[in-house]
């Protein structure tokens, strides 16, 4: 018992490290591609298996490359302080373990996708990986994580189908204005530490206020590609009326946070992006699901 107990302590902390809670952000995304790409193609339950496996995978071998990085960072950051590695809860050697066995498993399942993923995987990782050493040179680190990220529903499109469409780029550009607009929502909490320790990103270098008109700008340019999945799908009305819901969600995240007061932010970062990722898959869905479209 005692054992068991512990085994699933270990699991959170490691789950911690990596957010593994925020993987609803991609995932989502990732199926609707999936329910989109079903219309055109035959789909075996055991390909979105590995795709599946192959985003979870990516995404924890980024993450934990990231926290290893950023390690001494972090303990230096208050608000950082508390993460696994620099407080000791985890060693850095054993999230070196984690990030070569997550790796070798993406690698593993993109092979089993197919020879054009299995040639993509190596690159596809080392893209992800470098967006760890962004915020050290450049103050475009918020949209290269929203390109890392908003290659995923286009990977699943292209290991469904074979190739890529402009359809499907235009799901991947809703999900890179989303991501890039709240990472640098998010980056506003370490404006101050990131100025101090050097760092570069646009609230630490543009200021506050810049950095939150750039970000409801790219949330505002996020809605029209959301609508523009309309008709570049074929979608109908119950698509539409999610469309609209979540345009009111990212409103009401940009109410939640201005200069003077940014303590709405983990609230705006978690639960109402978590909430629009899983509304547009919703969205998808039941608007195919009751066209028969599936």
């Amino acid at each position: 018992m005692i054992s068991l107990q512990k085994a699933l302590g270990t699991t959170l902390t490691y789950g911690r490290m990596i957010k593994f809670s925020h993987s609803v952000f991609a995932l989502p995304f990732v199926l609707s591609a999936v329910v989109l790409a079903a219309r055109e193609t035959p789909i075996a339950p055991m390909t979105v298996f590995f795709i599946l496996v192959a985003v979870v995978a990516a995404r924890t071998a980024a993450m934990g490359f990231n926290r290893l990085v950023d390690a001494k960072l972090d303990a230096a950051n208050p608000r950082t302080a508390i993460r696994e590695i620099p407080s000791g809860k985890i060693a850095p050697s054993a999230a070196m373990l984690l990030i070569l066995l997550s790796s070798m498993v993406f690698i593993f399942t993109a092979a089993a996708l197919g020879p054009l993923c299995r040639n993509l995987s190596i690159p596809v990782l080392l893209f992800l990986f470098g967006y760890s050493y962004t915020k050290r040179f450049t103050l475009l680190c918020h949209f290269y994580l929203g390109l890392a990220i908003a290659m995923a529903p286009a990977a699943a499109w292209v290991a469904l189908t074979g190739s890529l469409s402009l359809e499907v780029l235009l799901l991947s550009a809703v999900l890179f204005t989303h991501i890039a607009g709240f990472d640098i929502l998010y980056a506003c909490q370490d404006a101050d530490f990131d100025k101090k320790a050097g760092l570069h990103s646009i609230p630490s270098r543009l200021g506050i206020r810049q950095a939150l008109l750039l970000a409801r700008l790219l949330h505002g340019i996020c809605a029209l590609f959301i609508f523009s999945l309309y008709p570049a799908f074929g979608l109908g009305p119950i698509f539409i009326v999610f469309a609209l819901i979540i345009c009111g969600l990212l409103v009401l995240e940009h109410r939640m946070v201005n200069e003077k007061d940014l303590s709405g932010i983990p609230v705006a970062f978690f639960h109402v992006n978590s909430v629009i990722s899983l509304l547009l898959f919703v969205g998808i869905l039941l608007d195919l699901w009751t066209g028969k479209g599936l």
